[in-house]
Parts: C-alpha cells; structure tokens; sequence
C-alpha cells in the first residue's frame, strides 16, 4: 500500500480599499523572493517533452536538472526520464500504464538516485520494487522488490540512504498499528527489517515521528540509534506535525484553522507564522531547518505560493499563483498555468544566503 498525504489549501482574505480610495487597508504586502534574495537560483522547466508528450519533474537534482514522468507518445507506457539543463532526455524505466504504476520516494545520496515502482498486478495486489541509478549515466538496477506493504506520505524522507543502506517503513502484517523500518544495502542484498509499536514515518535520519499528524493522539519522535522518545507537548485544539528540529503546529477555533504556528518539539520557542487563511504547501516542516512553504487564496487549483523565513521571522511571495507544490533536498518546484499543459518553476532553497 503507498500512501500519499497531501496539503490542503485554505481561504484568503481580500483587503477592503479605504472610503478615499487611498491604499488598501491592513497590513503592507510581503515582498517577493526577488526582491528579498535577488542572487537565488531559480529556473522553469517546459512541462512537455521535445517529443510532445506532457513532463511531469518528480524530483529535482539541481535548479534545472530533473527526474520526472512522461508517457511515451501512444500513451502505451509511463516513463522516467532524466531531462537537464539543455533539454535533453535520458530514459530510466518504463511500466505499462495498464499496470497503474507509480514512481515515487526518491532520494539521492551522491551520484546515485533511488526511487520506488509500483504496479498493480492482474489479481489487484500492488508490487512495488527499489531501484537505482547513477546521474552519470549507465543502466538502472533493481534494489529488491522484498518491501513489504510500504507506505508513503509525499515527504521527503519517504525513502532516506544512510551509510550505503535504503531505509523505508511498511506496515506490519496483519498488524496496523505495528511499522516495519526495512532497509536494504545500496548494491542489493537480504533486506532487514526492524518492528516499532505504533504508526511511524520515516524523518530525517535516524528518526522516525508519529504518522498522521496528530489526529489519534500525541505526537512523538523517536531517534532509532539511542532509542530517544520526545512527547510533543499539544493542545486538543492542535494538530501538530514535526522534524526533529521543529514542529508545524495548526491551530484550531471554532469550525476552522486560525493560525499556525512553528516551534520545538519539546514546546518552546513557539511563534506564529500565519493566520487561518493559511495552509502547509508541503507535507515537511522547517526546510533546511529555516523555511516553512505556504500558501494563501480562494482558489483549490491556484493559490499564491508563500516562504516564511525563521531568520528574519517575514514572509516573501514566491509566485502569484501556483498549482502543484514540492519540495526534496531544499529544491522547491511548483507547476502555473493549465492542468493539461503547465509550465514548472524551480527555486533553490539552499541559494538563498
């Protein structure tokens, strides 16, 4: 089973112009990305292929290099491509897209890229396997397809590569709230596999933090090489989700979000970050220990994409309007324009100094 969490997005607030017609009421509009850091590495990336099929990048290696899915022109299969900088395209894989398959998971560490590939076989059971490639070329290979019913929830530690092991989470057979941390050497092998009580995700390494955001009870985070558990202290009104540095932590009142606010796990240095207008673009908190990604506006397809900066506790506009929004290893990608035909933006997280 691979489940995806995804963000939801929220209302925003129109200001009201004065009875003078003078400038618009509350308080000043933040001001852009460019304008903030104007040496960030940013980039677009065409969101079709030169052989006129749709891309989508599922993963960035740097501000103009990506990873990502395209049919091939039949529509017969799903492929993953590697495109860089100048457009050129170097396929990975391919599945029949009979097979509903799915690429996801990706992490890197080097040269090298790891994904998952799942499928649904002809009796409506999901495989997935683990697979490898090198950036530089040379042919993929397969980890293991021994991963037992991995799940996934669109974060960046979905899969983590620790001294030239392959770490994910399963759920325990027959036993829901029982995970399996597997993991398998990089170069293939017998996979081994360690049981946690409850529901955990995998985290930045070697943590593991509650799965579900604490909506069935009190998040924790525990550090699998000491054995480490911190409570997360929470209100019943809180919805918390953590890393091992910093916590999101939503707010409630009344039939709805009305801030969210960042703080440590053990409780402290808490600050509000954004009214209820509000919502987390990406499913990780506190990128590179410095970013929270947000976005604000009426519309489900289209809100304006927003970066808080723990240093200079402000927000600047990182687009006008966005429609899908990742984040992996501190590149930020969103897709403006038609669902059929959007066009990818890319910013470099770790460029802005």
């Amino acid at each position: 089973m691979i489940a995806l969490a995804a963000a939801l997005a929220a209302a925003g607030t129109l200001l009201a112009l004065s009875p003078g017609g003078s400038e618009p009421a509350g308080p000043p509009q933040p001001r852009t990305v460019e304008q903030v850091w104007p040496d960030a590495k940013r980039a677009s990336i065409p969101g079709v292929l030169p052989d006129g099929t749709p891309y989508s990048p599922a993963y960035l290696l740097d501000e103009s290099t990506s990873i990502g899915t395209a049919t091939d022109p039949r529509g017969t299969v799903l492929r993953l491509v590697l495109r860089d900088a100048a457009g050129a395209v170097r396929e990975l894989r391919r599945l029949p897209v009979g097979g509903s398959p799915q690429y996801s998971g990706f992490t890197r560490a080097g040269d090298e890229v790891a994904w998952a590939e799942s499928v649904t076989t002809d009796f409506g059971a999901a495989r997935t396997e683990m697979w490898i490639a090198s950036v530089a070329g040379g042919t993929p290979r397969k980890i293991t397809g021994d991963t037992g019913d991995v799940v996934f929830f669109n974060s960046q530690y979905d899969m983590v590569i620790d001294a030239n092991r392959l770490y994910w989470v399963a759920v325990a057979p027959g036993q829901d709230q029982v995970t399996e941390v597997r993991s398998v050497p990089l170069a293939g092998g017998e996979v081994t596999v360690r049981t946690e009580p409850g529901a955990w995700a995998l985290s930045a390494w070697p943590w593991l933090v509650s799965a579900g955001s604490g909506q069935s009870g009190p998040v924790e985070l525990r550090d699998l090489g000491t054995g480490k558990v911190t409570t997360v202290p929470a209100a019943a009104t809180e919805l918390v989700t953590c890393s091992p540095t910093w916590c999101r932590v939503l707010v409630l009142a009344g039939d709805g979000p009305s801030r969210i606010d960042l703080m440590r796990p053990d409780g402290t240095d808490r600050r509000p970050i954004a009214d209820g207008a509000a919502t987390a673009s990406v499913i990780d908190v506190a990128l590179l220990d410095r970013f929270e990604v947000l976005s604000q506006g009426t519309d489900l397809t289209t809100q304006r994409l927003l970066l808080y900066d723990l240093r200079s506790k402000q927000s600047a506009i990182v687009a006008g309007s966005a429609g899908m929004v990742l984040c992996r290893g501190g590149l930020l990608w969103w897709s403006t324009g038609a669902a059929q035909a959007p066009e990818w933006h890319t910013l470099d997280l770790r460029s802005l100094t």
